[in-house]
């Protein structure tokens, strides 16, 4: 197989990569790829095709990557992923939960987590909100 064919493979893995994560460091490394597909495509030895990849790589780190992390988090905007965009949901006790302990537990869309409350004892089918996560422990407290 050609190199510019490895590249061009290389550059979409990378690509794909990055539509996986948010923090634009994987594209550049794609546009690098990209860059050493294109100097393989013209015949250039293999130490000139690394070099290209390391070079575009590094231009389009320094370049590309605050342009594009400006654009996409104007003004700092978070967009809450996770565990942590479960705080402020509402469930409902499935398990009695016994103040600080954290050994009830609550259904939160439709997923069952362990959970403790504020210091009150919150019995099985009372909804709840979620004011906390730590680790995998919910800290609730009644609607």
């Amino acid at each position: 197989m050609e190199s510019w064919i490895l590249w061009t493979i290389v550059a979409l893995l990378l690509f794909i990569t990055e539509l996986m994560t948010t923090g634009f460091a994987v594209i550049c490394l794609s546009i690098g790829a990209g860059a050493a597909a294109i100097a393989a495509a013209c015949g250039v030895s293999l130490n000139m095709q690394l070099l290209t990849f390391a070079v575009i790589s590094v231009l389009a780190i320094a370049c590309i990557r605050p342009v594009l992390k400006r654009t996409f988090f104007k003004g700092g905007e978070k967009v809450i992923t996770n565990a942590s965009a479960i705080i402020g949901k509402h469930g409902v006790v499935c398990s009695d939960v016994d103040g600080d302990d954290d050994t009830g537990r609550v259904i939160i869309d439709g997923i069952d987590w362990r959970a403790k409350s504020e210091g009150e004892k919150i019995p099985k089918g009372t909804r709840v909100v979620v004011t906390k996560i730590e680790s995998v422990v919910l800290t609730i407290k009644k609607l």
